[in-house]
């Protein structure tokens, strides 16, 4: 088990710095990350600095990285989806900030990312609206083509279905009814707003990700 584990490892991190690579001749600000404890510092001390508004993408590896805490301090002004009256118009709100952190469904080895959500909250942050867009991936979702990576974001659909306690079919089996000829219940869908980012668009340092040699997240 120890040598497979140190054979994953490597693997990721050749996939991984592949990515980092792409992303960054892209356009992205780029960095690698080992684990989680190295993601949360580049985080805070290369990413984040104190004073900004921050919104968030609901994410897995965030929690991973255990940056909650440290954003709901007086160091930053947060948009909370997590402790709020309205998650409507935090998810509002956090369109205008100064940064938006996130994670990923999907990257690819050539600097491309997928993502699929429910509200279109996420996506439309990811899009435009915050100055800066950061981006926080483990190596386990890094796939080789676009199309790969569109398929990786709904086959994932179903955790977070679950996760979010969204009353789908696929939230109960695992499986999209949609596949078999069924139909999904369309308010609580999570397959409702794919965004597919290619490059970094035009705007210098809007964009920033951060990839850690770990599995994290769906």
């Amino acid at each position: 088990m120890i040598m497979q584990n140190v054979y994953r490892k490597w693997l990721g991190e050749m996939r991984g710095k592949k990515a980092v690579k792409a992303f960054a001749e892209k356009g992205w600000i780029s960095h690698w990350a080992e684990n989680t404890e190295e993601a949360r510092r580049i985080l805070f001390e290369q990413c984040l600095q104190p004073g900004v508004s921050v919104g968030l993408g609901g994410s897995e590896t965030l929690s991973a990285m255990n940056v909650l805490g440290e954003l709901r301090t007086d160091r930053y002004r947060l948009f909370d989806r997590y402790d709020c009256a309205d998650h409507f118009e935090v998810c509002r709100d956090s369109l205008m900030a100064d940064c938006f952190v996130t994670g990923a469904n999907a990257l690819t080895v050539n600097g491309e990312m997928a993502n699929m959500d429910c509200s279109g909250s996420r996506v439309a942050a990811m899009a435009y609206g915050p100055r800066r867009v950061i981006v926080v991936c483990g190596v386990n979702k890094i796939t080789d083509t676009l199309e790969e990576a569109v398929a990786r974001a709904k086959a994932v659909a179903p955790m977070n279905c679950r996760r979010n306690r969204h009353a789908t079919p696929c939230a109960q089996t695992g499986i999209c009814v949609e596949n078999e000829g069924g139909q999904c219940n369309i308010q609580q869908r999570m397959c409702n707003q794919l965004l597919l980012t290619l490059n970094a668009q035009k705007f210098e340092g809007k964009y920033t990700i951060i990839i850690i040699n770990e599995d994290l997240g769906f």
